[in-house]
């Protein structure tokens, strides 16, 4: 089955945190390698001009996408409402710039901070679940006024106790029961939570909207021991036709560097991580016999393979 897939690639392989005078660096050479998207990471809205990025955009002929970053400052399963608040007017910020860049929605795991993860109670659990489930109605319901949907994104057991598999997010999505409510999957986390990523995708269904990608210890896309042929099919099950984006992270930025764990560079340079997954990934969705035999591609970290 041939599958619409558009490629993209997150700001946060080279950069940390995004600003308007990022595009001079970053997309030229990121529709250079052909790209057909640039996945901005909000860290501080107030770094990003809509209008600049837009027009920026359209000089490249790339779209773009828009996730978000939640520590705890940004978590809606506090008990502070002055926290509820803040995830808020950072949601809010964060939908006007998908308005202005032309995104159809925003991503990431809004539900709670990432890094919150405790041994608590069940009644501790159900309480911070719905404390969620209610501020995320309300989300969607401001996501709804323009025109908007959002994404949510299981993180692993490291980093968040309350959305770790498709299963979990699709029954919050269900909870939510509000139709912007949709969901985003990352194979970094699936590599770490899920039995079957085939099983996974298929578990998303038509609520499905977006796809980030790396290899099992969040690398180069083909380089590691990720079960590629499983997400080939299971996009087929479902006919996906979203993006499939490369997401990873710079060790250039110690701090963002420490928040995911990343103590040694994950390839020779971010542009040949980033180059060489989307040959990968197109030969993944273009060329459906390489997957069963594949031999893992030959990158070099400091010189050495």
């Amino acid at each position: 089955m041939a599958l619409d897939i558009k490629y993209g690639v997150s700001t946060w392989l080279w950069t940390s945190p995004f600003s308007t005078a990022s595009i001079q660096e970053l997309f030229p050479k990121i529709a250079d390698m052909g790209f057909d998207v640039v996945e901005i990471a909000v860290e501080d809205p107030s770094l990003i001009d809509g209008k600049k990025v837009r027009k920026a955009l359209d000089k490249y002929n790339l779209k773009a996408g828009v996730c978000g970053a939640f520590g705890p400052s940004r978590d809606f399963t506090s008990e502070d409402p002055a926290i509820h608040a803040n995830c808020f007017n950072y949601i809010q910020a964060c939908l006007d710039l998908c308005v202005d860049l032309d995104v159809k929605f925003l991503g990431g795991p809004m539900y709670s901070a990432v890094g919150k993860a405790r041994m608590v109670s069940p009644e501790q659990r159900k309480k911070e679940w719905q404390s969620a489930v209610t501020n995320l109605r309300k989300v969607c319901e401001a996501a709804a006024r323009r025109g908007l949907k959002i994404a949510l994104e299981p993180l692993n057991r490291f980093e968040s106790d309350l959305v770790n598999t498709a299963d979990d997010v699709v029954r919050m999505v269900n909870d939510i029961g509000h139709p912007a409510a949709k969901i985003m999957l990352d194979g970094f986390h699936m590599n770490i939570e899920e039995r079957d990523i085939e099983n996974a995708i298929i578990t998303a269904g038509d609520k499905l909207i977006h796809l980030q990608v790396a290899e099992n210890y969040r690398g180069t896309p083909g380089t590691g021991q990720t079960n590629w042929a499983a997400y080939r099919k299971g996009l087929e099950a479902i006919n996906y036709n979203g993006t499939i984006t490369i997401e990873s992270f710079t060790t250039d930025n110690k701090e963002l560097a420490g928040a995911v764990c990343f103590w040694r560079p994950m390839a020779e340079n971010q542009d040949l991580f980033a180059s060489e997954g989307l040959r990968f990934l197109k030969q993944l969705i273009n060329n459906n016999a390489d997957i069963y035999n594949h031999t893992p591609l030959k990158t070099s970290v400091n010189g050495k393979e």
